[in-house]
């Protein structure tokens, strides 16, 4: 339970620090959103709970393809203000392209990224 707090604690530490840097530096912002902290994290607590390779390899794999996928969730929000969209109009139709994207990955998926 101590180390799901842990874990809890420094992710909610990653996503207040982009916050907060982002207002006053939106490039920093964007820069620390691209850097793979989270995966890096994730990996890293995986590796000290369980010392299991091969599940960070499939782990590693899913995450390379999935990534490319969620990046359609942008695209609205990059172009709200030119289309007129709120941003919650701008991020539930990102989160529609980003599932959409995502869905049709699953469905069509080769057999050589299924574990």
């Amino acid at each position: 339970m101590l180390w799901t707090l842990v874990k809890a604690g420094i992710a909610a530490a990653v996503i207040v620090a982009v916050s907060e840097v982002s207002q006053r530096a939106p490039r920093l912002g964007a820069l620390l959103l691209t850097l793979p902290l989270v995966s890096i994290l994730a990996f890293v607590m995986s590796w000290q709970q369980h010392h299991d390779l091969a599940a960070i390899s499939r782990l590693a794999r899913e995450t390379l393809i999935l990534v490319p996928l969620g990046l359609p969730f942008f695209v609205p929000l990059a172009f709200a203000e030119r289309l007129g969209l709120s941003f919650w109009s701008a991020a539930g139709l990102g989160v529609i392209l980003a599932a959409a994207a995502i869905g049709i990955w699953f469905v069509v998926e080769p057999r050589f990224f299924r574990s």
